[in-house]
């Protein structure tokens, strides 16, 4: 897979999260992801298409979701409801335009689905392709969540 597809949605997280979170995210080593179970108990998932076909996805723990949320809202949430999973949803998107702009600045046009969010321990996250899953670990004071990308 083409670093260059992966880079801008990373750079896009790490930005999402500072400026609607005021949450500093840093960047683990990237790696293939052999399974499709998620590695955190909420995950947004959305496809993309144009120049090149797949899907990005972002999972997070219970306390990472809670502690990204609360700081958004200004109030402190302590469980995984439906307001949680809409933030969920609306961080991907965001990130998934963000990304997908820098991908138009270097000539690459992809457009974006409408993000599905799952719950839940031992989640699947599905991905459209059968490529190889880049799965970029990023840690946070708050607990950790995982960014993956699979593209044909």
């Amino acid at each position: 897979m083409d670093v260059q597809l992966v880079n801008p949605f990373i750079d896009a997280t790490v930005h999402v999260l500072a400026s609607l979170a005021f949450t500093e995210a840093h960047v683990g080593k990237p790696y293939l992801k052999k399974d499709p179970v998620a590695q955190g108990d909420v995950s947004g998932v959305v496809g993309l298409s144009g120049e090149t076909k797949g899907t990005i996805s972002v999972t997070f723990t219970r306390k990472c979701i809670l502690t990204i949320v609360s700081k958004m809202f200004g109030e402190e949430l302590t469980e995984i409801n439906d307001e949680v999973k809409d933030a969920v949803g609306e961080i991907l998107n965001i990130v998934s335009g963000s990304g997908r702009q820098r991908l138009q600045a270097m000539g690459k046009t992809m457009t974006g689905a409408i993000p599905t969010v799952i719950t839940g321990k031992n989640h699947v996250i599905s991905h459209v392709t059968t490529h190889p899953i880049i799965a970029v670990p990023f840690h946070t004071e708050n607990g950790d969540f995982t960014f993956e990308v699979c593209f044909e």
